[in-house]
């Protein structure tokens, strides 16, 4: 491959999602490439690269032409050495320890670290090793979601807060150093609007981040039940989502502001080995007005 000065973006005709041909990211690539897909990204949602060839400097190299990097807290060990940027999620072990996180196991619906105050804008994916089934990753589109949401639905969560747990992974697991809480009104977390407007488009979406624990502040809690499993059901049951089926060397770079997205579990004696970055949360949301 070779960079050109004008790669095309191939949509994929659902709700979301776009490929981007004819760009070698391994290189530097002009100010002219990446503002355009700068505007892909912000008009596809989920940008796909495939067929690229990347260490982990190139990986770092192109996801800093978008933002600052941050890392997940607590996951530090499970970083490359040297690439402290770097996130690696596998369930591949070694020695009989894990050399990532997250393992083979499903992961719900989910938008990336909504549980902090500033979430990131951005999540980039290389798969490195992939299994020939399973593991597929699908994302949804929060702006759709909330352009068909019924209007007494609307109207009831208009200008309500959603607290995002903390305590629990995507997985459902605990993390360590958290303990239960009694109820849900108790849960440790972010409290973010449940629609805002995006810093850069300037349309507004919804922003759940997972069902887990989640709690709508000032509602009974089951009252807030009843709203978030009509949103859940709703967001769930339409065709608002794009299936990625993993390739060797595709990179997923994809819009954590008004998208979600799920992992479907894999054979656990199948290696799947994924080098992450993401990008500082320094660009904020608004709550719809």
């Amino acid at each position: 491959m070779t960079a050109q000065t004008s790669p095309e973006t191939r949509s994929f005709g659902t709700s979301l999602g776009a490929e981007i041909r004819g760009v070698d990211l391994s290189r530097a690539q002009p100010p002219a490439v990446l503002k355009q897909i700068h505007a892909a990204w912000l008009d596809n949602l989920v940008l796909v690269f495939r067929n690229q060839s990347l260490s982990d400097d190139d990986l770092v190299n192109f996801s800093r032409q978008f933002g600052d990097l941050d890392m997940v807290p607590g996951w530090e060990p499970f970083s490359p050495e040297g690439h402290p940027e770097v996130l690696v999620v596998s369930n591949v072990q070694e020695d009989g320890t894990a050399i990532g996180v997250l393992g083979d196991g499903e992961a719900s619906w989910h938008t990336d670290m909504a549980y902090i105050p500033q979430p990131p804008p951005a999540s980039l994916l290389y798969s490195l090793e992939v299994p020939e089934i399973g593991g597929d990753t699908s994302f949804m589109n929060m702006y759709a979601a909330l352009d068909t949401l019924p209007d007494d639905l609307r109207q009831a969560i208009n200008g309500k807060i959603l607290n995002h747990d903390s305590s629990h992974d995507s997985g459902g697991n605990l993390r360590p150093n958290h303990t239960m809480f009694g109820s849900l009104a108790e849960a440790p977390g972010a409290r973010h609007p449940i629609i805002r407007t995006h810093p850069e488009t300037g349309k507004s979406a919804l922003f759940l981040g997972r069902r887990l624990h989640a709690w709508i502040v000032g509602e009974g809690v089951t009252k807030s039940d009843e709203l978030l499993d009509r949103l859940w059901e709703h967001c769930t049951s339409g065709d608002l989502t794009y299936r990625h089926r993993w390739q060797k060397s595709d990179l997923l770079m994809w819009d954590n502001r008004v998208t979600m997205h799920r992992r479907e579990h894999f054979d656990s004696s199948r290696r799947r080995v994924m080098h992450r970055t993401q990008l500082k949360g320094n660009q904020g949301v608004e709550a719809a007005r």
